[in-house]
């Protein structure tokens, strides 16, 4: 079968970069490798031929005597099945590392089998806005597995310990020799533990897990953000054989205040005054989370007014500075008049000049000049 143009096998320009290549390679190399395609015999020739495309032009040595002289620079020309001499392949390796790590076992197909990592968790925590302000301890309860106390984890009975399998002498892995690559797969006799179980622990049957109910104490920062997660390290599922526990994320979930508008560390409000106090002027009390403060209004002031209450808003998980409490006024109309009030407003109306509504005056000016 003739060799072909290591450019063609890519299907990359002559120009390619080292992205263009690695981009490639991945595709065709996940696309043709053997193990992905068991029932199609020339898997395993476009498999090499593109890992020996790869191998040279990832090269720059390598490529630019391809570039020069062809297979005969890389001393390719003329062997069986096109296999170029891979003593240093530096990007080839790491790539194919990166590609193949999990199908067969691990990074390079070193890693043990047994050990491994139990489940995260995550639990939803639903707090106040006022718990923002000081922080919060709290004490949660969740389902999850815990290494086993009657065997330690091992999975074994009270008195005797797992045996070393002997297809694998322990390691977990069984090594393959497939073309020019040798490949790692976790051991079928014993699953990549490394170790079979003879005799199971009756409390775990064989897990090395129980299950139960938990408690654990969580502490919530003052400033925290709804939707801010905390990570409880190793509080999660227990590992599997021997292996690390998983991490337990709390999410925050601040419950929406019937009064106070969260925006960063400002908090907004909004105030009713009644309209003597907003033409009069007047001295009302304005909640907070701190309890209520004494705030003045201004004679004369409208609707929609923005007065600022300096720290009173909420702290930062980065500073204990707080921000401000930002208070919206709006002018409340009476709706139910008794005779009396209504022929003072009345009368009050008959006295009302424009000089005492400025904005008024400037909006029948605007339309005076807009419709003259």
């Amino acid at each position: 079968m003739p060799k072909r143009d290591y450019y063609d096998v890519l299907g990359v320009s002559r120009s390619a970069d080292e992205a263009e290549l690695k981009q490639a390679y991945r595709k065709l190399a996940l696309q043709h490798h053997p193990d992905r395609n068991p029932d199609d015999p020339d898997a395993e020739e476009r498999f090499k031929e593109a890992s020996e495309a790869y191998a040279v032009l990832s090269d720059a040595e390598k490529r630019r005597s391809y570039d020069r002289f062809g297979f005969e620079g890389v001393g390719a020309g003329g062997m069986p099945g096109g296999v170029p001499d891979f003593g240093d392949l530096g990007n080839f390796t790491d790539l194919f590392n990166d590609l193949f790590g999990d199908l067969f076992g691990g990074r390079g197909g070193r890693r043990r089998g047994r050990g491994q990592r139990g489940a995260d968790l995550r639990y939803n925590l639903d707090i106040e806005l006022g718990d923002v302000l000081t922080g919060i301890e709290s004490q949660i309860k969740i389902p999850k597995t815990r290494t086993c106390n009657t065997c330690g984890g091992s999975g074994a009975r009270a008195g005797t310990q797992p045996e070393r399998c002997g297809r694998c002498g322990g390691t977990g892995q069984v090594v393959l020799q497939q073309g020019f690559f040798r490949i790692s797969r976790p051991c079928d006799a014993c699953g990549g533990a490394g170790e079979i179980v003879r005799e199971r622990c009756r409390d775990c049957r064989g897990s090395g897990r129980a299950e139960g109910m938990y408690t654990i104490n969580v502490r919530m920062p003052a400033g925290v953000e709804d939707g801010m997660r905390l990570r409880l390290a190793g509080e999660g599922e227990a590992g599997i054989a021997g292996g690390p526990s998983g991490d337990l994320y709390v999410v925050v979930s601040v419950k929406p205040h019937e009064l106070f508008e969260r925006q960063g560390p400002d908090l907004h409000c909004e105030v009713p005054i009644a309209f003597s106090q907003a033409a009069l002027g007047a001295e009302i009390e304005v909640p907070t989370l701190d309890g209520k403060v004494k705030l003045k209004i201004p004679e004369g002031t409208q609707s929609g007014k923005l007065m600022r209450l300096r720290g009173k808003g909420l702290p930062t998980v980065r500073s204990a500075t707080r921000g401000d409490q930002l208070v919206h006024i709006f002018v409340e109309v009476p709706t139910r008049l008794s005779s009396r009030q209504r022929e003072l407003l009345e009368n009050f109306a008959d006295e009302m000049g424009t000089e005492t509504s400025p904005v008024t005056r400037s909006f029948v000016a605007k339309l005076r000049e807009l419709f003259e």
